[in-house]
Parts: structure tokens; C-alpha cells; sequence
């Protein structure tokens, strides 16, 4: 075991379903068991696919831009800005978007690793835990 470094332009998966720009930098095919930091940039206009997280909870922080979060359990649609942290519990249907005019940047993701959107993305996960 060794601390390891990694770099948002070298990522472990590209992830679409995110944006056109969502980085894997730490994650599940990196060796981590339980953190998770994606790197994701939208253009204006752009908004992930409305999706959940079964397992996981979802931290987002905002370097750049603002835009909404549509959290579609509760039909509620919140603003953002640089600056803040977005937290999204187990279980709630949401979506990030970048419908204010600005590039968004940001970091984070759901930990623990969420395997079905891993599933979804292509990655075999049941050998990435075998292999960890």
C-alpha cells in the first residue's frame, strides 16, 4: 500500500452520461474501496441524465460557474454557485445543470462507488473487486 497520485487530464474513465467532460480520476478502477473524485466540466446548456445513486451518497464542489440541480423526489430546483458544496442522499433522482449561461466545474461524486453507474458506463466491476 502506497499513497498514489493522479492528475484530472490523465482520468481512469470518461463518463457521458455525467457531461461530455466527466473524469474518473480517483475510483473503483484506480484501486480506491471507498473514495470517489470525479472532475467534470459542462458547457452551457448541458445537464446530466436524471439519474440515482441506490447506494451511494453524491458530494459536488463547485470551482467554477453557477447553474441549478433539479432534485427530481422532491420536484425542487435549487441554485449554485463557485463555491458551494452540493450534497445529494441515498436514494434521490437529481441532475446538474448548467443552464445559467456559465461553464460549471467541478469535483467530487458518490461514495461509496456507485457499481451500477460503473455497470452502465461499460466497466467490469465484479473484476475490479476481485482484483482489489
Amino acid at each position: 500500500m502506497a499513497i498514489k497520485f493522479y492528475h484530472r487530464d490523465r482520468p481512469g474513465l470518461m463518463v457521458p452520461m455525467i457531461s461530455r467532460d466527466a473524469r474518473l480520476v480517483v475510483w473503483l478502477g484506480s484501486g480506491a474501496r471507498t473514495a470517489n473524485m470525479n472532475f467534470v466540466v459542462m458547457e452551457p446548456g448541458e445537464e446530466n441524465t436524471p439519474h440515482i445513486h441506490a447506494e451511494s451518497e453524491d458530494t459536488i464542489f463547485i470551482l467554477e460557474g453557477r447553474g441549478t440541480l433539479k432534485d427530481h423526489t422532491n420536484d425542487v430546483v435549487l441554485d449554485f454557485q463557485a463555491g458551494d458544496v452540493i450534497h445529494i442522499p441515498i436514494g434521490l433522482m437529481h441532475a446538474v445543470r448548467a443552464d445559467r449561461g456559465e461553464k460549471i466545474v467541478s469535483v467530487g461524486g458518490p461514495c461509496p462507488a456507485d457499481t451500477g453507474m460503473l455497470r452502465a458506463a461499460g466497466v467490469d466491476v465484479d473484476a475490479l473487486l476481485e482484483r482489489a
